[in-house]
This record gives structure tokens, sequence and C-alpha cells, in this order.
């Protein structure tokens, strides 16, 4: 049997000042015909899962481009049309194929593409035929829109935010994949729209029972996968907003009820699921009367509205502003997207004592730079894991540096990536575990690492580009029927 892999991933933030070209995704993952490089890395993950488990059935397997960036604003079009000719040029070469699998994200927008994943899965679909099974596995911050459902065989998403279940899920479509492929099942896909915005993170109730709950419900037969997107606020494409959908074996009443249900429930706690963060000025009082009650284990501050996972720029002042005026001790901040202060700092060498201008440069949401008297504490090429355990995947920073401001620690980056693990730190010669206050460029994905090391995990949302303020975003091209446009979108 032969099967082809390929994959074009990013998620885009419409309302970011930064365009995503080709230099982007050079920075993340890109490679050409397959040619992965020795570590496991997390932009390749799903692709290595389904190839292992393809070579171990003896299958051939032509493996094509994969190319991901760190989310930003839209693709450049040359970029993102030279990338989908590339791997449809591959996947003409291959044919005839039995299966394509396609790890993509589900929120990417190009200059003249609202949805290219719908575009490139309906063009994979063209050149394949109806015949052959597409697999896809999205992020769970996807827009899951009808050209994508129609053109795919089966679609799983990421169950966990933050995601540490890539591996599982790819093992999942490969599965099905195969069951469906020796005919033992036949997959009919339904989705529910939940009409609703929001975010969503599974490591708190309600969210978490009810990703518990959908995984018992996957154990149910007819059932054989249940996915929530989420979706991503901050894309203004017609499709945006959260979704539920179920793949059922042949039974396709039952995959509607069954998303129907899960997506009621979902839209029942829609006011609980909001997340509760705090301004600048209540993350200061709080982290003051917590440092009152101080035990050996460090507060963590998350930065969410700067978090360049989402688009942001990555190098806000806010909320080390405020830092600077609290005059804590013992703190320790990372990490700010400055890659002109890291050639500065890596110029100027370990020892060395300097003015530096540093954050506040890639749009009005940055504020504005912090000029500080500043020692360079280290230098070096940077990196972190994502995820944890057997699933830690490396993930390069390239070079940065560790400045001391202030009294405060602050990792200086080059590569624009939100803070995933510790070893960010720990590269830079530094134990977080040894500060009062550790406060991260993150919105969620930190907190699988983070949290078992923290006395509190605070989230704070400074003015920032991820606004989390859905109502006051100047959304053009959403269906606004959603919540929390409207308190009650089936009703009004």
């Amino acid at each position: 049997m032969k099967i082809f892999i390929g994959s074009i991933w990013t998620e885009t933030n419409t309302f970011s000042p930064l365009p995503t070209g080709y230099s982007a995704y050079q920075d993340v993952y890109l490679v050409h015909g397959g040619k992965h490089p020795p570590e496991r890395l997390a932009s390749a993950e799903p692709a290595q899962v389904f190839r292992r488990r393809a070579l171990e059935r003896g299958w051939q397997v032509i493996d094509s481009l994969h190319a991901s960036a760190e989310a930003g604003g839209k693709t450049t079009r040359h970029v993102y049309e030279s990338f989908r000719e590339e791997l449809l040029n591959d996947l003409r070469a291959a044919l005839p194929v039995a299966m394509v699998f396609l790890p993509l994200h589900g929120a990417m927008v190009a200059d003249g593409y609202d949805d290219c994943e719908g575009d490139l899965i309906a063009r994979v679909r063209a050149l394949v035929g109806q015949a052959a099974l597409i697999g896809v596995q999205l992020d769970p911050h996807c827009h899951l829109s009808p050209a994508m459902v129609a053109g795919s065989s089966i679609i799983v998403m990421e169950k966990e935010y933050p995601h540490t279940d890539f591996a599982e899920r790819a093992e999942d479509v490969f599965r099905l994949m195969e069951w469906t492929s020796q005919g033992r099942i036949t997959p009919v896909m339904r989705v529910y729209d939940c009409r609703m915005i929001g975010v969503y993170q599974t490591t708190r109730q309600p969210m978490r029972d009810l990703v518990d709950r959908i995984r018992s419900l996957e154990q149910q037969a007819p059932t054989l996968s249940i996915s929530i997107a989420h979706g991503f606020p901050w894309g203004d494409v017609p499709d945006m907003g959260t979704k539920v959908l179920v793949i059922a074996d042949r039974d396709a009443d039952h995959a509607a009820a069954t998303a129907r249900a899960v997506g009621r429930d979902l839209f029942a706690l829609r006011h609980e699921l909001i997340p509760q963060y705090l301004t600048v000025e209540q993350a200061m009082e709080a982290v003051q009367q917590a440092l009152i009650t101080r035990t050996d284990k460090p507060i963590v501050l998350a930065d969410v509205t700067d978090n360049s996972g989402g688009g942001a720029p990555g190098d806000a002042t806010h909320l080390l502003r405020a830092i600077f005026a609290a005059g804590f001790a013992g703190v320790l901040f990372g990490g700010l997207y400055d890659p002109q202060a890291v050639t500065i700092a890596h110029t100027a060498g370990p020892g060395a004592r300097l003015e530096m201008r540093i954050g506040g440069k890639l749009g009005r949401a940055s504020g504005t730079p912090l000029d500080v008297d500043a020692e360079i504490r280290w230098i070096g090429e940077a990196q972190q894991h994502f995820g944890v355990g057997e699933h830690r995947l490396h993930v390069p920073m390239g070079t940065a540096a560790l400045i001391r401001a202030g009294g405060v620690d602050i990792l200086l980056i080059s590569r624009r990536k939100q803070v995933y693990s510790t070893d960010l730190f720990e590269c830079a010669g530094v134990d977080p575990r040894t500060y009062r206050l550790v406060a991260l460029k993150s919105s969620q994905h930190f907190y699988a690492a983070f949290a078992p090391l923290a006395q509190q995990v605070l989230y704070c949302a400074p003015p920032g580009a991820l606004q989390l303020d859905f109502t006051s975003l100047p959304y053009q091209n959403i269906d606004r029927r959603k919540f929390p446009l409207l308190a009650d979108p089936f009703t009004e």
C-alpha cells in the first residue's frame, strides 16, 4: 500500500501586524521531500508517528513538504501557493496512492485564501479521487470549514490545551485509516456548530470534565472519535467559531446526535468556561499578597495577551514595566522577543554592563521600549521542549541572551516563540525554581511544565495583540451569531 504525507502548518491572527513570509517557515520547520532532521521536533511529530506506523506495516511511504511557521499575520500569497504547488506536484508524481495524511493546523489564512486547509484538501482530493482515503489531524484552535470536512475521510483534533497529545491523535488517525482500508469500519463525519467564541483551558473545570467525558463516549460503539474545535478567535474568517466533530461507524444519525449533544453541553457551560484574567494592576496586587505567604515555590505569572503562539509580537513591555515599578526582587522574565537586543548582548559578551533598549518595537500593542542598565549574564543557543515525559519534543530557539536589569533576570530571544518548558531558562544556567516570581510570555502551553513547580499560577491580560474581549474585536467577516456577541445566538 502506498501512502503520501505532507503538511503546510501555521495559525493566522488576521489582526496581527506581522506578515508571515518564507523566512517565518525557515525559522520553525521547513523540509522538502520528507528529509526530516533526526531530532524529534514538535512540528513533525504527527507525520513521524504516522510514518513509523506505516513502515511497520510494510507500506510504501512518500513523504513530501513539511512547512511550519510560528503564528502571525497572513501568509503571503506567493509563499502559500508555492508551498501548495510543491506538495501537489509531489503527490502527482506519487500517484496512485491509497492514503494521504495531512497534519495541518486548521486556522491558516493567506492573502486571497480565507481557508488554506480547505483549499489544500480539496485540491488533494481532486488529484487522488474519491476512492483514496484522506486523513487530517488538526489543532483544536482551528476553523472547521465545510470544505475541510467534505474533502476528508477522517479528521481528528488534539483534545488537550496545552496540546500534550499530538502523538496520541496521530495514532488515532492512523488506526481509523487502517481500519477503513481493511473494511472494518465505514466512517461518517458530522459537525455541530456551538455558536461560540472562546478560549477553553482543558486543565481547568468544567472543560476538564467535558474532555474526559468525550474520551469515554469514544469507547461506545458506533462512535469512533469526538473532537472539539475550540476555534481561533483572532482569525476573522467566515468559519471561525467553536464546533464539535463526531465520527461514527456507518451511522450518520448517531454522529449528528452525538455532536449535537456534546455541543449543547458545551454551550450550556459557556459562562463558566470564560477564563478569569487579571489586569496588570490586579496581577501586581496578587503577586504582592502571594509573596507575603511565600513558600519555597515561585509564583508563575502568564502574560497571555502577548503570546506569539497566537500571533502576537512577543515583545510587549506592559507587564515587565509594571514588575519594575513594583520593585519585586527575585524575578525571572522571558522570553522577550528582541533579536536586535540579542545581537547587541552577543557583541558585548558575558559580564558586560551597558545601557540597552529592549522590547516595544513591533506595533502599538507592544507598548514602548524599555531603557535599562543591563548586565549580560549569559549568551548562547537556546532550546526548549514541548510536552512532557516520553512525548517531549525538541524546539530550537536560536541565539538568546540573559540580562539582569533592575533586579530582574530577563531572557531575550531572537526566534519568536512562546515559552513551553523550564529548560528554556535552564539552558541559560538558571533554575526557575529558585526565583520568587517567574513571568512568562505564554497563554497556556507553559502549564504542563511550570504548574508542578509553582506555588500559584496567575494569568494576566495586559493591553496586547491577543485582545480577550471578543465583543470589541473589529470582526468584518465572521458569522456574528455567536456567544458572547449575543447572549443566546440560538434564540436571538
